[in-house]
């Protein structure tokens, strides 16, 4: 009998880095919550239909309902009974530590009261966890404060350098703001202080929020100058984004300009634009990406998903995210169906004989921790 590892155990006991998340639902969800937290949709589900008979409604009854005590395939109605039963502090508990993520790296700058911060995350899935932080967000507190036009540039700079001293990445939503074909170029200090004028002028009394071209171009080439890594959507999101906007090739001519910083931009999702973004981390040294959003909307079709995310790239510039939100089925599901997918692609090659196990072994690891931990300078921040 072979003592060589095999495949799938060597990725179930992975201790995946989930290099994009969100944090877990600190309150209980009655059902119309949780099925308006399975979708990206905004809008009020139609009463016709349920957000269960989807590829991840059956995905949540057939994976999540063994963690938390029942039968698989569970109706939703016992599926949604159980969670109330268990609350949410036991549900976050179970299918966080369940999911055999090893460390949760956390974008804090969506709805982060909603959710468990980076401590909460630890602390729920006993598991270490480090900030990403979101470029617009801080303009938009910093804008907030009642700064003038004039002094926005300098605050602006001064605050996301303070909040870059504890965090291992930062995060820039210009896909949802704008979309990718904006001006590559650092707008001048001159532009800014304008924009900030006409911004600051007309920003609603619930606070600013940014989507002047001029900002967010100045906001992202901050973040290139702080030096972390460099998070960006791309692709499938929800209904704020326009899909078209959100290939990553618009952005072929920013990342040629960024490339001389040394800085490394990640592509966050991409579906359905993963091929580009596949070929974008083939052709620059400085560009990765992942499939993370997608994995958990296709379901039972993410193996597909994945598979296609591996035929162009150099394996060492693809990386693991679940870009989960809420209900912590979702941090469960990126993780669990990753490696189901990850398992099916790779054990067809090393069947087929185009693949060793042990080259399989190797880049399942690359792409679910080491990767990443390569990219964050996680080694060295323990």
């Amino acid at each position: 009998m072979s003592t060589e590892p095999r495949l799938e155990d060597v990725v179930a006991a992975l201790p995946l880095v989930d290099h994009h998340v969100h944090g877990a639902s600190a309150a209980d969800l009655d059902r119309p919550a949780f099925e308006t937290l399975v979708t990206e949709s905004d809008r009020l589900i139609p009463p016709f239909m349920t957000q269960f008979d989807s590829q991840i409604g059956f995905a949540i009854r057939r994976w999540c309902a063994p963690v938390l005590g029942l039968s698989a395939h569970a109706s939703p109605e016992d599926y949604l009974a159980r969670r109330a039963e268990l609350g949410a502090a036991e549900v976050n508990r179970r299918l966080l530590r369940g999911s055999g993520i090893g460390r949760f790296l956390v974008e804090t700058g969506y709805r982060g009261e909603d959710v468990l911060g980076v401590a909460g995350m630890a602390e729920a899935s006993d598991r270490p966890a480090a900030e990403i932080v979101r470029i617009e967000r801080v303009l938009e507190e910093v804008a907030a404060t009642g700064v003038s036009a004039a002094e926005l540039p300098g605050r602006f700079r001064e605050e996301l350098a303070a909040r870059c001293a504890g965090a291992v990445g930062l995060k820039s939503i210009v896909a949802y703001r704008y979309g990718f074909a904006f001006d590559p170029e650092p707008p001048s200090e001159r532009e800014v202080v304008d924009a900030a004028g006409r911004w600051l002028a007309t920003a609603p009394e619930n606070g600013p929020r940014v989507e002047d071209p001029v900002l967010l171009r100045f906001g992202l080439w901050t973040g290139v100058a702080q030096g972390l890594p460099l998070q960006l959507h791309a692709g499938y999101g929800d209904p704020d984004v326009e899909l078209h906007l959100c290939d990553p090739l618009l952005l072929t001519r920013w990342l040629k300009l960024v490339e001389p910083h040394g800085v490394d931009v990640l592509l966050l999702h991409c579906y359905p634009y993963h091929r580009n973004a596949g070929y974008l981390a083939q052709v620059f040294p400085h560009v990765y990406f992942d499939v993370g959003l997608a994995v958990n909307y296709t379901g039972s079709r993410s193996g597909a998903v994945i598979a296609e995310s591996l035929e162009l790239a150099p394996f060492a510039k693809i990386l693991f995210s679940s870009d989960a939100w809420g209900p912590a089925e979702l941090h469960y599901l990126g993780a669990h169906l990753f490696r189901r997918g990850l398992c099916e692609a790779l054990r067809s090659w090393v069947d087929a004989g185009q693949w060793t196990e042990p080259d399989a072994i190797r880049v399942a690891t690359m792409i679910g921790a080491t990767n990443a931990s390569r990219v964050y300078g996680l080694e060295t921040a323990e």
